[in-house]
């Protein structure tokens, strides 16, 4: 089970900080359904080339301060 959650609502403020951050993801790269946490751990992991850990640390950052535009 993935160590955070992610909701329909946060995730479009999510992604826009993803890709300020990361500025080669695309869009259709980081779709994304509520519940499937796992699945968009694993698949950042290979598209920033980073591990599991620091991906889960990137999105806690990310909903800590939602209306924060910073990553």
């Amino acid at each position: 089970m993935a160590e955070i959650s992610i909701s329909n609502k946060d995730w479009p403020r999510v992604k826009i900080k993803l890709q300020r951050k990361y500025n080669h993801l695309t869009d259709e790269q980081l779709q994304y359904t509520e519940g499937q946490e796992e699945g968009l751990i694993s698949k950042l992991e290979g598209l920033v080339n980073r591990n599991r850990a620091y991906v889960v640390f990137t999105l806690k950052k990310a909903l800590v301060n939602i209306d924060n535009n910073r990553l």
